[in-house]
């Protein structure tokens, strides 16, 4: 175990146990730390000191005839992603790269990726990180191990932990390893292209893409493109040339009653969907606050039409029209009551994803609970870590 300061790295998951079950007794309060890359997200947290996965690092299960991979939480997802194309494998959800939107070095690790369930363009044709994610250990506010899941999927009863703790924030545990189950790496890629969709028009075009059997893996419409040219529809297809050939024509010509497509090849389909996945189009600008929001598609061009008639906000949608990337100027409250009642009424949720801290310490960063499930997640957090001294406050105050 290595200390910088008031940051404590445990190379083993034993010595974590021990730096917890330490901080309870003397009732210090962690933060729990990765790579750093994700720093601003959340609500801002004061603790006592920091614990860090930088030393946990390592595969420690990699069986490509199973499509199942293990690695210690600290492991950077790059050397995952290497590891994998060696043998044409991938992790299915595509797990973006936040470091442009936070303005943040350091490298991503795959427990963060569990941590934060966090998932790319992918997800609507493979799933969220949480629906790979098989297994994982972790050490609980007590400061003790657990193990759930393993090397396969199947169904459970009761509490799942495996898939609570996947988007819980560290708030219930340091993640020490986690388990995934893996795809092949299709070996060729290509998107198509519409130029000047209006909103309505691009999310008919999307839809039409998904509801065809042409298995598309991206569906993104930028209202500006990202070299601030005119509005673009990207949908991605990935299969061997000679499918893929068939399925990009085939698409274009289903898609021809919205508009004529045009293909783009790999190199350039990699670099923009690698731009969409990083949020792209609204990271390099660092002074707009930046929410996430999450509609169900046939309200997205209504319910954006609504926000940007009152903040004046720029935006991109992604997974169809499932999630939009939205940015507004960091006011009193970056836009929190307008956004928040019109993903409502939509029939959607936003989170705060970027904002300066003052902000995001007074306004809510997660969609606000109601009283009961407020209850419930309390008391989650309780039988995990009964004096909260975890990640204190990162998702919802007093929590």
């Amino acid at each position: 175990m290595t200390h910088d300061g008031n940051i404590m790295q445990p190379a083993t998951e034993a010595e974590a146990c021990d730096i917890i079950a330490e901080a309870r007794a003397a009732k210090r309060t962690l933060g729990i730390e990765g790579g750093g890359t994700r720093a601003g997200l959340g609500r801002p947290i004061s603790c006592d000191g920091v614990l860090s996965t930088r030393k946990l690092t390592g595969v420690t299960l990699y069986e490509p005839a199973e499509l199942v991979i293990a690695a210690r939480a600290g492991t950077p997802l790059s050397v995952i992603e290497e590891t994998l194309a060696e043998k044409g494998q991938m992790l299915p959800f595509e797990p973006a790269d936040y470091r442009a939107l936070y303005g943040t070095q350091g490298e991503p690790t795959i427990g963060a990726v569990a941590a934060c369930n966090i998932s790319g363009p992918r997800r609507i044709q493979t799933g969220a990180a949480r629906d790979s994610l098989i297994g994982v250990r972790l050490v609980n506010g007590r400061g003790e191990a657990i193990k759930s899941g393993g090397r396969v999927m199947k169904n459970v009863t009761g509490l799942d932990l495996v898939k609570l703790t996947c988007g819980a924030h560290g708030t219930l545990g340091l993640l020490t390893e986690v388990t995934f189950k893996l795809l092949p790496k299709p070996p060729a890629e290509a998107s198509l292209v519409l130029d000047g969709l209006d909103d309505a028009q691009a999310i008919r075009a999307m839809s039409l893409a998904l509801s065809s059997p042409f298995e598309v893996s991206g569906a993104a419409h930028l209202p500006m493109g990202s070299n601030g040219s005119g509005a673009v529809t990207v949908l991605r297809l990935e299969r061997d040339a000679e499918s893929l050939a068939y399925r990009v024509g085939r698409l274009a010509e289903l898609l021809a009653e919205v508009g004529l497509a045009r293909r783009i090849e790999v190199d350039e389909s990699r670099a923009q969907w690698r731009d969409i996945a990083q949020a792209g189009p609204l990271a390099k600008a660092h002074g707009p606050a930046i929410w996430r929001l999450s509609l169900p598609a046939h309200n997205a061009a209504r319910c954006m039409a609504d926000i940007s008639a009152s903040l004046g906000a720029r935006y991109f949608y992604d997974w169809a029209g499932g999630l939009v990337w939205l940015a507004v100027m960091p006011s009193d409250d970056a836009g929190a009551l307008r956004v928040r009642h019109a993903t409502a009424e939509a029939g959607g949720y936003a989170t705060l994803m970027r904002a300066p801290d003052e902000l995001r310490a007074h306004v809510d960063v997660f969609p606000p609970l109601g009283a009961a499930l407020m209850k419930i997640t309390a008391g989650i957090k309780s039988s995990f870590d009964p004096d909260a001294i975890l990640n204190p406050g990162r998702m919802y105050a007093g929590v």
